[in-house]
């Protein structure tokens, strides 16, 4: 029934102009395609597709509405703050980040927000998880 489905992400945006600025300049990504009625942008992101689509919710979320996995936290926010990303600071029962990053036991996390008010997490993976998700996407770019 499902074998030739195909899954994306979607991110709302109230101003496509500003949220493909903020796309180019601060991840280093431009659309793959552009719907030609102007109402939607399609990023590829390590081989995820994801639709930034015209609305008027957007930023509306007060959850984490896209999760990047990388292998070196580190390195990856200070190019974001470079590129004039803030992070979240949180202190919830469970969860209190010491600047901008939370520690999760082997793994580690940090949340900011994309022009719109989308909140992104990214996350550096335990080795165990890691090696766990290369199984589940062999073709995963740093697979």
């Amino acid at each position: 029934m499902f074998e030739t489905l195909m899954a994306t992400a979607v991110l709302p945006a109230s101003d496509l102009d500003r949220a493909r600025t903020w796309w180019h300049d601060v991840l280093g990504r431009d659309p793959v395609h552009d719907q030609a009625d102007g109402a939607g942008l399609f990023y590829d992101v390590g081989g995820t597709i994801v639709m930034v689509y015209r609305t008027q919710f957007a930023g509306t979320a007060e959850n984490t509405a896209f999760n990047l996995m990388t292998d070196d936290l580190d390195r990856d926010m200070a190019a974001l703050r470079d590129r004039g990303v803030s992070f979240h600071e949180y202190d919830l029962p469970g969860l209190t980040t010491t600047g901008g990053v939370a520690e999760l036991g082997d793994e580690r996390s940090a949340w900011f927000s994309d022009s719109e008010g989308n909140i992104f997490a990214i996350g550096e993976l335990s080795p165990e998880m890691s090696a766990r998700l290369r199984q589940m996407v062999p073709n995963a770019p740093g697979a």
